[in-house]
């Protein structure tokens, strides 16, 4: 899978996933996935920055820094997740193991994807 098509398909998912958060409001999934107001916030951002990277910017630069960054930013969540599982009281309910499992391999998939994938099937410099 190229970096752009992961970036569209993975940033339209979190997306959802943030929206999906907000209408349920703040309470657990099932006892299995951490829901409240903060993490959709988050979620509506890193979302929005990837899928926007992913479908309207041209540097291939820029797209792979962007899925990178965040895939750095969700694995250091998932390993923050299972030390400090409030992430140091920023979110009123604490991530469970299957939280924690999703972000690290979110994490790991966008540095994969981002630095380890070589060309891009619309890579030009904007």
């Amino acid at each position: 899978m190229a970096v752009r098509q992961y970036a569209q398909v993975v940033g339209v998912v979190i997306i959802l996933i943030g929206v999906v958060g907000l209408l349920l409001g703040d309470q657990s999934l099932g006892g299995l996935l951490n829901i409240d107001i903060a993490e959709d916030i988050i979620h509506l951002v890193t979302g929005g920055l990837m899928a926007y990277v992913g479908f309207f910017r041209q540097d291939s630069g820029l797209l792979r820094s962007v899925v990178g960054g965040l895939g750095v930013v969700y694995l250091l969540v998932g390993v923050l997740g299972f030390i400090v599982p409030g992430l140091f009281g920023l979110l009123p309910s604490e991530y469970s193991v299957v939280d924690n499992l999703i972000h690290l391999t979110l994490g790991v998939l966008g540095i994969a994807v981002a630095w380890l994938l070589k060309g891009d099937d619309r890579s030009a410099t904007a």
